[in-house]
C-alpha cells in the first residue's frame, strides 16, 4: 500500500486494486467483457500463419511443411503500443512482476511461453487501469525474429479516464481546519483516475488529521465510480474527524521497571494543554527506544479525563541494563592501549547510569567511576559526574592526576542531530607533573591544584554527524581556571573550531578545517604541562606524531605552548562501492606567545582510505611530514571511526 506519500509497490498495487471498492454506473456501462483465462491456449497468430503448437505434437515451421516436435527454446519479448501511457513507474512495476522477463534467460516450451504471455498481458492491463486507462486492452502474439520466437504484447491503452467530481464527505465537521484537510488530500476534479495519486491522497489525509489535532478521526476507503460510456469517474471519501483535542496526561504501565510517566513527560516534546500533534508520538517513541533501556515502546492516544483532552498511553518493556565493553588499540605517539568498562545504565532510575572504567597502556593508566543521567529535566540534557585517577607518560610530560568533575550538557547524536549544543562544567584537579626546565633541560616535578569551569557552544549546520557532505560547523570553548602552585594565579583557555563541506560533484566532497587557540593570563612555564596546547596526530596535523609539533626542550621533547593554529583541507572521493580515497593536506604550529603569529607552520600530507559502513565511515589515514623537525617519523598511521573533521 501507499506509505506517507510514497509510491505503491508493484505487488502492493495489484492488491490495492483488488481491494479497491470501485463501483460502476450500470445505466451507462455495457456488459463486462469476459475475464482472461491464463490457462486457455492462445488463438492462432494472425500475422504469422502458424498455430500455437501443443506440447508433444508435430508443428509446422513458419511458412513450411511439417517439422520435428517443438521442444524447449529461449525466447524474446517486447511491448508495443504504450507510447505516452508507458510511464517509467509503470515499466518498473511491470519488470518487477513480469514472468516473461523473469524467465527469458531459461529455455521454455510452447505451453510455458503461452501461459507467461497471457499472465503478462493481464498484468499490463491491470497496471494501465491503475494509471487511469480503464479501456486498456493487451493482445499477446508470437513472431519469429532472426529464427528466435518473440512474444509481442500489443497494448491499446485507450483514453485516460478523469475525475468529474471529488467529494470528501463529513470534512465540514473539522470547522476551520476543513480546508487544510481538503488540501492535504490533493486529488481534485479533472485529475486522472490514478491509483497512486488516490492512495497518496488518502495517506496524506490520514496524516493531516493527526497533525491538525484530531486523534480519533476515522477515514473510509476511497470509492471510485466509473462511467465507461463517458470515460469519466467520481471519487468519494467519508471522513469523521471527531473533535480536536489537546494533550492531557502521560500514562505508563505499572511496574515497567524502566521509568514512570514523569520522566517520559521530560523526554516528550509536548506538554499538557498543547494541541494534539500526532507526529510527536512517533518522535517520543524513537526517543524512548534511543535510551537503550527499553526493548518495547508502544505509544498511543487514548481518551482523556475530559472531552477536549487526549491522554497518551505508554507501554514499556525493559531491555538488559548492563553492558561490558572492551577496546584494544595502538596509536603512533600514544602507544598500546587496553580499555575495559562495566556499565549499569539504570542503576539510579530514571536513566541514572554508573560506569566503572579502566585503561591499561604503555603510556597511560586510568581508573574512573562515572555517574551519568540522560534526559535530565529535558530531552537530550545529560548530567555527568566523575571521579578519576590517572597516570600519563607523554614525551612532553609525566603526570599523576586525581580529578573530580561534573557537567551539564545538551548533546547531539546520530538519531537526533542537533543544530545547537552546549555544555557547562566544573572541575577540581590535583596533579603531580614532571617536565624539564627549558633553559637547562634539567628535570623537575611540581604539584598543581586547579579549579576550572569549562564551557562550550557549538553550531552544526552540516547534513550528517559522522560523514558531512555540505554545510558548516562552528564551535567555541572557554575555560577560566585558577591554579595553585606555590602561589595562586588565574588564566583562561579559549579555542575556536570551524569546518566547512562543499560537494563538487556526485561522490566528491571538498572539506576544510580551521582551529585557533589561546591561553591568556599566565606565562607558559607557570601553566601545568597537561593544560597547555599541543599539536600533531590524527585529530590535529596528520603526518606528525601525537603532540610532537611546536617548541621543544633541550632533550628534543615537545613542551607545548599558549596558542595554536591548525588548518586542514581534504578531498573525499567515493571511489567504488562502499570505499573511498581521501587525499589531505594539513598545517599547524604551537606558539609560546598568547596569540599565534602563523610562523613556522609544519605541513603534513597523505592519503586515506574510507569504508562507508552503516554506522559511519571507518578511516585509515597515512601521512608524512613535509618539513619535519629532528626526530619526527617519516610516516604516521591513524585509524578511527568517522571523518577526521
Amino acid at each position: 500500500m501507499y506509505g506517507r506519500g510514497g509510491p505503491i509497490g508493484a505487488a502492493g498495487l495489484i492488491a490495492f486494486l483488488a481491494a479497491q471498492p470501485v463501483a460502476a454506473q450500470q445505466s451507462v456501462v455495457p456488459a463486462p467483457e469476459p475475464a482472461l483465462d491464463p490457462t486457455a491456449p492462445l488463438a492462432d497468430m494472425p500475422d504469422i500463419g502458424v498455430a500455437w503448437p501443443e506440447l508433444g505434437t508435430e508443428a509446422p515451421e513458419i511458412g513450411q511443411g511439417p517439422a520435428p516436435t517443438i521442444g524447449e527454446t529461449r525466447y524474446a519479448w517486447r511491448i508495443e503500443g504504450l507510447d505516452a501511457a508507458g510511464t517509467p513507474l509503470l515499466r518498473e512495476r511491470f519488470a518487477a512482476l513480469s514472468v516473461l522477463d523473469q524467465n527469458d534467460e531459461e529455455p521454455a516450451n510452447a505451453a510455458q511461453i503461452d501461459r507467461r504471455a497471457r499472465e503478462d498481458a493481464a498484468l499490463l492491463v491491470t497496471l494501465l487501469r491503475a494509471e487511469g486507462y480503464y479501456d486498456a486492452e493487451v493482445e499477446p502474439r508470437l513472431e519469429t525474429v532472426e529464427g528466435r520466437p518473440t512474444v509481442v504484447l500489443g497494448a491499446t491503452p485507450g483514453a485516460i479516464y478523469r475525475l468529474t467530481d471529488v467529494t470528501i464527505a463529513g470534512v465540514e465537521a473539522a470547522g476551520d481546519k476543513a480546508a487544510a484537510l481538503r488540501d492535504a488530500f490533493g486529488v481534485k476534479a479533472q485529475d486522472p483516475v490514478n491509483a497512486d495519486r488516490i492512495a497518496a491522497g488518502e495517506a496524506k489525509l490520514r496524516l493531516e488529521v493527526g497533525e491538525q489535532g484530531f486523534p480519533f478521526a476515522t477515514i473510509g476507503e476511497p470509492m471510485v465510480t466509473i462511467d465507461r460510456e463517458a470515460q469519466t469517474a467520481t471519487l468519494d471519501v467519508n471522513v469523521a474527524p471527531g473533535t480536536s483535542r489537546v494533550f492531557g496526561q502521560i500514562r505508563t504501565n505499572a511496574g515497567n521497571r524502566v521509568f514512570g510517566a514523569e520522566h517520559v513527560q521530560e523526554i516528550a516534546r509536548f506538554s499538557p494543554g498543547q494541541p494534539f500533534y500526532e507526529p510527536a508520538l512517533a518522535d517520543l517513541r524513537r526517543a524512548l527506544v534511543q535510551t537503550g533501556l527499553v526493548s518495547v515502546a508502544e505509544v498511543k492516544p487514548v481518551p482523556g479525563a475530559t472531552p477536549e483532552t487526549v491522554d497518551i498511553d505508554v507501554r514499556l518493556e525493559p531491555a538488559p541494563p548492563r553492558t561490558i565493553a572492551g577496546e584494544i588499540g595502538y596509536g603512533t605517539g600514544e602507544g598500546a592501549r587496553v580499555e575495559a568498562s562495566w556499565t549499569h545504565r539504570n542503576l539510579f532510575p530514571p536513566e541514572g547510569a554508573l560506569t566503572i572504567r579502566t585503561v591499561l597502556g604503555t603510556q597511560e593508566q586510568l581508573g574512573a567511576v562515572t555517574f551519568r543521567r540522560n534526559n535530565f529535566q529535558g530531552r537530550d540534557r545529560v548530567l555527568t559526574g566523575q571521579i578519576a585517577a590517572a597516570h600519563t607518560n607523554r614525551d612532553a610530560y609525566e603526570a599523576n592526576t586525581f580529578s573530580v568533575s561534573g557537567s551539564l550538557e545538551r548533546q547531539t547524536n546520530i538519531f537526533f542531530q542537533k543544530t545547537w549544543t552546549w555544555s557547562l562544567g566544573a572541575e577540581l584537579v590535583a596533579t603531580d607533573e614532571r617536565d624539564v626546565i627549558v633553559s637547562t633541560g634539567e628535570p623537575r616535578r611540581r604539584t598543581f591544584f586547579i579549579a576550572a569551569a569549562p564551557t562550550s557552544l557549538t553550531y552544526d549546520g552540516s547534513d550528517d554527524l559522522l560523514n558531512p557532505s555540505r554545510g558548516f560547523r562552528l564551535g567555541g570553548r572557554f575555560s577560566p581556571e585558577l591554579s595553585l602552585q606555590g602561589a595562586a594565579f588565574g588564566y583562561a583557555r579559549m579555542q575556536m573550531d570551524a569546518s566547512a563541506y562543499t560537494p563538487l560533484r556526485d561522490g566528491v566532497v571538498l572539506a576544510g578545517r580551521v582551529r585557533l587557540g589561546t591561553i591568556l593570563g599566565a606565562p607558559r612555564d607557570a601553566i601545568a604541562p597537561s593544560r597547555r596546547f599541543y599539536a600533531g596526530g590524527g585529530a590535529s596535523v596528520r603526518g606528525y606524531g601525537y603532540q610532537s609539533i611546536g617548541p621543544r626542550d633541550p632533550n628534543n621533547d615537545p613542551i607545548g605552548g599558549r596558542s595554536l593554529a591548525e588548518f586542514a583541507i581534504e578531498g573525499r572521493i567515493k571511489a567504488f562501492g562502499n570505499f573511498g580515497v581521501v587525499p589531505f593536506f594539513d598545517a599547524g604550529n604551537i606558539y609560546t606567545a598568547g596569540f599565534p603569529d602563523f610562523s613556522g607552520l609544519r605541513y603534513g600530507a597523505g592519503v586515506g582510505v574510507r569504508y562507508y559502513s552503516n554506522f559511519g565511515p571507518i578511516r585509515v589515514d597515512v601521512g608524512t611530514p613535509l618539513n619535519p623537525q629532528a626526530g619526527d617519523s617519516r610516516v604516521a598511521v591513524y585509524v578511527s571511526l568517522g571523518q577526521a573533521f
